[in-house]
């Protein structure tokens, strides 16, 4: 059996000693029969794949008396077949060769808080092999998850992680072939990666796979160029930006306005994810570039290499072999050839743009630029300010990496959060009427400015209670590069080698019933009630008092069960211009229109008020960057009867 997989080893090997920077990140395609055993599907242990993949009839009374969103208690003979603190004899054991591959130079580990070297990611497939195989003793503490395949890959990768937390505890390990991640559901272990241990990591695969097209930029960045451009960025997102650009929101908000009013005048039926998805890239284009996209009511070649970058975006996000990385893959393969294509025609449009803001630069410190008089600025955009910024790096590369990484990070982020806030809120009329009535008193038929939407509290609590059960990513990526240790938390205490990427799962976090109670339910309010639970230890519970003054609940108010933005120092700059931008869009649409569900999509599907996390579901959920529907939100639109 072990044959296949350490053929495939050796491959690794071979092709690492003629490329190893791109060996570092690629995951050889193992046959089916090596990939099902690395993916924990081995001899000693196949019990686990009924018990997590059975009915609720066919579950065992231990596993039925869990609490629901509860992860299972592993006993006996399930436990000690995952996770083992001894030499198992029994194992099928490990080649004549296997110690002699490892004397290899470029199979030695690098030194801790360097850069990931190959010999780095390959130890980490020893481990793993060793312990299916050889009967090693588990290194980090952690169960194999069981599974198949096409449990994760059906487009709802979140969901079966959420699956096996529930059987498995956190953390557990979830390996691909030679690749495995340690899977985090725990908000007291997430803070620990996040802001306690933070410099022990970096983004790991998310930095390889987005590298191509953000380069450099605030997400993929390594540690060290990440704290030169977070300080040059996070001045240009100052308060007295942010209450102008809010009536820049408006602005781009009225074609969207106009577009609605037209679908009311003739059938009513309208798919609503496309059209945020639209008004959200308009608002990007404008405050960000000064670049007016009309995404709305035309389409351009820009636009659809914009759109194209996305798509590609999230192929990377979720194919575990990094193919465009192969030598001529990029010349022969067609997707490829396309891509960069369009790549190219986006960087033309930015670097056009960032040479425009140069030839008018007018330098300034952060200080006299911070008091600009917006009102008068003829260009308010991020990319003024940061070419006007006295000292700041305005290489033309750097720029637009940054510049890149704001477009598809802002863009799909709000579009998603827009699409399940109104998803949600035509489910649950009663909080729509709610909603609409503090609309009506504190904007009416105006455009919201920053003061109406500090007030609007409970539009704020939507957005974030639509952030809580679809937060946007789903998951957060991290890489170690300094061993370190996980505190116990909800779960186990774990060990963390070198070199170990890791997911945290937010969606697991922000569903689990001891840190929100009725987690699957829609209930913005729930941000005003103080939680705690004495069982976890270490977690100091959800303090509303804690994020008074503030636009959102955040991760410190929840000591990090609520992840929106994710938190530490590597947090989103962006946050309040994301929560702007959605309340803004969500006031100005719901003053003007009601939206029921279009029954003509419920054809042969489940019911509507139905877990949308259902492949059948009339809406459903799929994975990219962000959380998409799997079908499209399609509903009718109406005007409003709105007071005067």
């Amino acid at each position: 059996m072990y044959s296949i997989t350490f053929l495939s080893l050796t491959a690794v090997v071979v092709v690492a000693c003629f490329f190893p920077k791109r060996t570092q990140s690629l995951v050889v395609p193992f046959p089916s029969s090596a990939v099902r055993c690395c993916f924990g599907i081995h001899r000693q242990s196949r019990v686990l794949t009924s018990a997590l993949f059975s009915t609720t009839e066919d579950k065992t009374d231990e596993q039925t008396d869990n609490k629901a969103g509860e992860p299972a208690t592993m006993k006996g003979e399930v436990a000690s077949s995952v996770i083992t603190t001894e030499k198992n004899p029994d194992a099928e054991g490990l080649p004549w060769w296997w110690e002699v591959v490892w004397d290899l130079d470029i199979m030695q580990v690098g030194k801790s808080g360097e850069e990931i070297s190959f010999g780095d990611s390959a130890n980490v497939l020893r481990t793993n092999i060793e312990q299916i195989y050889g009967g090693f003793p588990s290194l980090d503490g952690c169960p194999l998850a069981e599974g198949e395949l096409a449990d994760i890959g059906d487009g709802t990768m979140f969901i079966g992680l959420q699956n096996y937390y529930r059987n498995y505890g956190s953390p557990y390990k979830l390996c691909f072939g030679p690749k495995s991640f340690l899977v985090i559901s725990d908000p007291v272990q997430a803070k620990h990666i996040l802001k306690d241990a933070n410099t022990n990591y970096d983004k790991g695969v998310l930095a390889e796979i987005l590298e191509p097209i953000m380069g450099k930029g605030l997400i993929p960045a390594d540690p060290e160029t990440w704290s030169i451009r977070r300080r040059q960025i996070v001045p240009a997102f100052h308060k007295a930006w942010l209450e102008h650009i809010v009536g820049l929101f408006g602005y781009c908000n009225q074609p969207l306005i106009d577009t609605l009013n037209k679908r009311v005048d003739g059938d009513g039926k309208v798919e609503m994810e496309s059209l945020f998805c639209s008004v959200a890239l308009d608002i990007i284009g404008l405050s960000v570039f000064n670049y007016e996209f009309g995404s709305v009511t035309q389409e351009s070649p820009v636009i659809k290499a914009v759109y194209s970058a996305l798509v590609e975006a999230e192929h990377r996000s979720m194919t575990p072999a990094p193919y465009w990385n192969l030598p001529l893959a990029n010349q022969l393969v067609p997707r490829l050839r396309k891509f960069n294509s369009d790549l190219k025609l986006l960087n033309d449009v930015l670097d056009d743009l960032i040479t425009r803001a140069k030839q008018t630069r007018t330098v300034e410190d952060i200080e006299e630029l911070e008091n600009r008089n917006y009102n008068e600025v003829q260009d308010p955009s991020l990319l003024r300010f940061l070419v006007d910024m006295r000292g700041a790096d305005i290489d033309n590369k750097q720029l637009r990496d940054d510049l890149m990484t704001m477009l598809i990070a802002g863009h799909e982020t709000t579009a998603a959060v827009l699409t399940w806030a109104l998803f949600e809120l035509t489910k649950n009329p009663e909080i729509m009427k709610e909603l609409q009535d503090e609309i009506d008193e504190v904007v009416g038929d105006r455009m919201p400015n920053y003061e109406d939407i500090k007030k609007m509290k409970f539009l704020r609590l939507v957005v974030a209670e639509t952030l809580r059960m679809y937060p946007e990513p789903p998951l957060l990526i991290r890489r170690c590069r300094t061993p370190d240790e996980l505190p116990q938390g909800a779960g186990r205490e774990a060990k963390v080698i070198r070199g170990m990427d890791i997911f945290m799962a937010v969606y697991n976090i922000h569903r689990d019933e001891r840190f929100w109670p009725s987690p699957d339910t829609f209930d913005p309010l729930r941000f005003t009630r103080s939680h705690s639970n004495p069982d976890v230890p270490g977690w100091a519970g959800f303090d509303p008092k804690k994020w008074e003054g503030k636009l959102y609940p955040n991760e410190v108010a929840s000591d990090f069960a609520f992840l929106p933005f994710g938190g530490g120092a590597r947090k989103c700059v962006g946050d309040e211009f994301a929560i702007l931008e959605a309340t803004v869009t969500l006031a100005m649409v719901l003053r003007r229109f009601e939206f029921s569900f279009d029954e003509s999509k419920f054809e042969g599907k489940d019911d509507i008020l139905s877990s949308a996390q259902g492949l059948n579901h009339p809406v459903g959920m799929r994975t990219g960057a962000t959380i998409h529907t799997r079908n499209g939100l399609h509903l009718v639109v109406e005007k409003r009867g709105v007071p005067k």
